[in-house]
């Protein structure tokens, strides 16, 4: 483990810092049947102060009651100054290797990794604020379904280029427009389950007034939206269906992969919102065969830059 500490730079009258934000931990969640133990956070860290640096944490051969478990788990966060541009990077990082849920899903390796750049800036006004996101690294190696491979199509580009005009990704026309054309998929696909299809369909009705508001002088809501780095689940298996980014497996629940929550947060001091991105490699809703909610992989990460 490593850090460093950044000093503030003064540019004319204002004192330039920047906060970085990153968390990360590789399975969480509760099982309730057949019998009842919470998972607490595994291998979790956290990046939360100005002067940066790198953390890691390392947990091995996990296992409850044999009923979920994995062979090992890191996660990592760090914060640090670019070398080419001077810009404030955090990056966040989760692994699990060896994953077995009721010998259900099972799968080599999943990654989730999220990385922010904030531009460096001169003062006052929009630049900086916003930062560009990439997933450069998310990935899931043999993921399967009682032994049978199932093939992801992923778009690691989701949120897109950095916002024109300083808006932020919630009231970005580009990346709302994206979110609304995959969850229209999934709408519209013949035979979602009419649970999936009330909630798709309210996704698109709130993105509908989202980029209504977008046109404006940035006004609109600030609740946070759920999309997916998963585009298309190739999936050849009886009992088996794929709704986008989501597996819905009869006698054991629904399995959404790549679920990314793109939000915002209040900076009081400046009456600004700044974006945040959670990223879930596996977040399962389990019934049946076994009862149990658990998220595989998560990772977070954004920054706060002052003024």
């Amino acid at each position: 483990m490593a850090t460093m500490t950044e000093t503030p730079e003064a540019t004319g009258t204002y004192t330039i810092s920047h906060d970085y934000h990153a968390e990360a931990n590789v399975l969480s969640g509760e099982l309730k049947r057949p019998i009842k133990e919470e998972i607490e956070q595994q291998a979790p860290v956290s990046l939360n102060d100005r002067r940066g640096g790198h953390f890691t944490r390392e947990v091995k051969h996990f296992t409850v009651e044999g009923l979920i478990s994995f062979s090992r788990g890191e996660t990592r966060v760090s914060g640090a100054r670019s070398l080419k541009n001077e810009n404030w990077v955090t990056l966040s990082t989760s692994v699990m290797e060896g994953l077995n849920v009721f010998e259900v899903i099972t799968a080599d390796r999943v990654v989730s990794q999220v990385s922010t750049d904030h531009a460096y800036h001169n003062g006052p006004g929009p630049q900086g604020y916003i930062p560009q996101v990439t997933f450069l690294g998310t990935q899931f190696q043999n993921l399967r379904v009682s032994g049978i491979p199932v093939t992801l199509t992923l778009d690691l580009s989701i949120c897109g280029d950095l916002p024109a005009n300083g808006k932020t990704y919630l009231h970005d026309p580009k990346f709302l427009g994206a979110v609304q054309a995959q969850a229209s998929k999934i709408a519209n696909t013949p035979g979602l389950p009419k649970e999936l299809k009330d909630q798709y369909d309210g996704k698109l009705a709130r993105l509908k007034e989202q980029i209504g508001a977008s046109a404006g002088a940035n006004q609109g809501s600030h609740e946070p939206i759920t999309c997916s780095l998963v585009q298309d689940i190739d999936v050849h298996i009886p009992g088996v269906k794929a709704y986008g980014n989501v597996l819905v497996i009869e006698h054991f629940g629904t399995v959404a992969l790549g679920e990314l929550v793109v939000g915002e947060t209040l900076d009081p001091l400046y009456n600004r919102y700044d974006p945040y991105f959670e990223l879930t490699g596996i977040n399962m809703n389990l019934g049946c065969i076994g009862d149990a909610t658990a998220k595989v992989a998560m990772v977070a990460a954004n920054g706060h830059t002052k003024p």
